[in-house]
């Protein structure tokens, strides 16, 4: 597996995804400096010339939640998803399909001071109701599934992580502890060097 990244853009998420996992695969870092995201080589991987991409053999991955998800079916062996068609697999998606369709568009518009000018016909309806749906799936204790630290957790909380850390909304003290707890995690530690550089995360 070839995996296309660079430790200041989305792709640090899957690079942490691929050190919970502990699997062998090839990082190659490109270069933003250089223009090398757009170079035709890897507009062939990937049109919109963002990262991060995968490279399976012949099958291409991009997008932060569809890389972690094929990931962690990939290896059912490392037991970061959840049985597929369990009830809890359910729950699985909408963490990770949440995080890119509601929180990050809401999270992005409001970075530039943009509201929606009709919140009830975009998918993510408006802050009030993204912030609250935010408290509602953080778990008070453990992970998004409970006891079992999965994809979702990457993905869902690995945003909010994000997000805290470029001040993107005020976390409540539930989200923070459940933050804390992500930050804890050795392979984040392995992976967010930058963040914790900046304060994300504590020593």
């Amino acid at each position: 597996m070839k995996h296309y990244f660079n430790p200041m853009s989305r792709g640090v998420t899957t690079d942490w995804m691929l050190k919970e996992l502990d699997v062998p695969h090839e990082q190659i870092i490109i270069d933003f400096s250089t223009g090398e995201n757009n170079s035709p080589e890897y507009r062939k991987i990937n049109p919109m010339g963002k990262l991060p991409a995968l490279v399976d053999g012949e099958t291409v991955v991009t997008e932060v939640a569809a890389i972690c998800a094929y990931l962690a079916d990939k290896f059912p062996e490392k037991e970061l998803a959840p049985e597929a068609g369990s009830t809890e697999r359910a729950t699985y998606y909408r963490y990770l399909f949440i995080a890119g369709n509601t929180v990050e568009p809401a999270f992005s518009l409001a970075t530039f001071g943009i509201e929606h000018p009709q919140p009830s016909s975009a998918g993510w309806g408006d802050m009030s109701r993204v912030l609250a749906t935010i408290e509602t799936l953080t778990p008070n204790v453990g992970w998004a599934l409970g006891k079992q630290f999965t994809a979702a957790d990457v993905v869902f909380g690995g945003l909010l992580d994000f997000s805290m850390v470029f001040k993107l909304f005020e976390a409540s003290p539930k989200v923070a502890d459940y933050v804390e707890r992500i930050r804890g995690r050795p392979a984040y530690r392995e992976t967010h060097g930058a963040f914790i550089n900046m304060g994300g995360s504590s020593e």
